[in-house]
């Protein structure tokens, strides 16, 4: 495997943990992850990619190694903690990012928002931003408010790593036993009588507030960056989205310019199920003038 090292920066009054691969001479491509998954699951297509890249991967807050939250989890933080990252890591730069799944959501938002700042965006399913009926707000608030009064929500506890690796498997059988050990070793905390998922465990807590669709939209007409939309062919969040085909077509003609890209016998996670694949497609898409 390529090696990494780690450094803790300071994002917004958050000790954000970064994982970087390759030599600060390098050209830089910011890998963003998705909910539920820390930087470390990266290495399988840093280690296919043959291009000299400095790769910057960060644990978003309240996952990893990063610092918890001392209460809910809002999602316009993560916009601001990606403005901060690279404003620390690419001041005068326009950034190169490669987001999956929430990452890909909050690179997606950034570039419209700030599109000076972002020159080629690789969005690995990041465009599946759920929406509810505004009828529905009260019930969520009010489990919300519940679930902060309660404040008991935690991660499934596993005695050995190797039972969390193979959970993975279980979730996702495209998942090699290599892999899957690999995404124990740096997604578990050692915690009394076994491994929890390292990360807070309020971001089990409904979201009060979500991100309206329209003004999503808004924002993807904005990017003026190079776009590369990237999905798996058996993505059970990309056919839940197509099962409304109009909604569909009405979302991805927000990305003008984008290219697609669909990789076979792959699912959500893209990075899990074809890293070559996928490795080859992001050397040939940031390498390109």
């Amino acid at each position: 495997m390529k090696p990494f090292r780690s450094e803790f920066v300071a994002l917004r009054e958050r000790r954000y943990h970064v994982r970087i691969w390759g030599d600060d001479t390098s050209p830089t491509i910011f890998f963003l992850h998705g909910w539920g998954d820390v930087g470390a699951s990266f290495q399988f297509v840093v280690d296919a990619m043959k291009g000299h890249w400095r790769i910057i991967a960060p644990d978003w807050r309240g996952f990893g190694q990063s610092q918890w939250n001392d209460g809910p989890y809002f999602f316009p933080d993560y916009i601001a903690d990606l403005d901060a990252l690279l404003e620390h890591y690419s001041p005068q730069a326009p950034a190169q990012i490669a987001g999956h799944s929430l990452g890909g959501i909050v690179a997606g938002l950034y570039a419209g928002i700030r599109p000076e700042r972002v020159c080629r965006i690789a969005n690995m399913e990041g465009f599946v931003l759920w929406t509810f009926p505004r009828e529905e707000n009260p019930v969520r608030c009010e489990k919300w408010l519940q679930q902060i009064r309660d404040n008991n929500s935690s991660f499934r506890l596993y005695h050995h790593r190797q039972d969390f690796a193979a959970r993975l498997i279980i979730n996702n059988p495209r998942l090699t036993l290599e892999r899957a050990n690999f995404l124990a070793e740096h997604s578990v905390r050692k915690t009394e009588g076994g491994f929890v998922f390292s990360a807070d465990p309020k971001h089990r807590w409904i979201s009060p507030l979500l991100y309206p669709m329209e003004e999503a939209k808004s924002c993807w007409r904005k990017i003026t960056a190079s776009t590369l939309l990237i999905s798996g062919r058996n993505s059970s969040i990309i056919k839940r989205l197509a099962d409304n085909p109009e909604a569909y077509r009405e979302r991805m003609a927000c990305f003008r310019g984008a290219n697609d890209l669909w990789l076979d016998d792959c699912g959500h996670n893209l990075h899990h199920d074809q890293p070559d694949k996928l490795a080859w497609h992001l050397d040939y898409f940031f390498a390109a003038t």
